[in-house]
């Protein structure tokens, strides 16, 4: 490719980023949405999130086939628990590390 090309792929790369995020700040700002619609919406990243991360917890293998004894998800009930009760972030993230670095050293 000439270097015209990478332009108006870079160009053409940033659009379609841009775009989609934009169209909607820009139509629906002007809205007062619905309050169920709002709280619907505060779940999706909590959604996205565990179908990104469960089957990472609770499968192995190629092809994958279901593992509940994983260290992963040894440490990732505990963890949640402690995030659901303390509502901390950082305090999360150290619980996490500590009980992955503890299940590296028993199991």
């Amino acid at each position: 490719m000439i270097p015209a090309d990478y332009l108006y792929i870079l160009i053409g790369m940033g659009i379609v980023t841009y775009v989609p995020r934009w169209l909607p700040l820009v139509f629906l700002s002007r809205l007062q949405l619905p309050g169920w619609f709002e709280e619907w919406l505060d779940l999706i990243p909590a959604a996205i999130l565990s179908a990104l991360i469960l089957p990472i917890l609770i499968t192995t293998g190629e092809p994958r086939h279901l593992d509940l004894m994983r260290p992963e998800l040894l440490v990732a009930l505990p963890t949640f628990l402690f995030a659901v009760k303390t509502r901390s972030l950082a305090g999360t993230v150290v619980v996490g590390m500590f009980l992955f670095w503890l299940a590296g050293k028993i199991l």
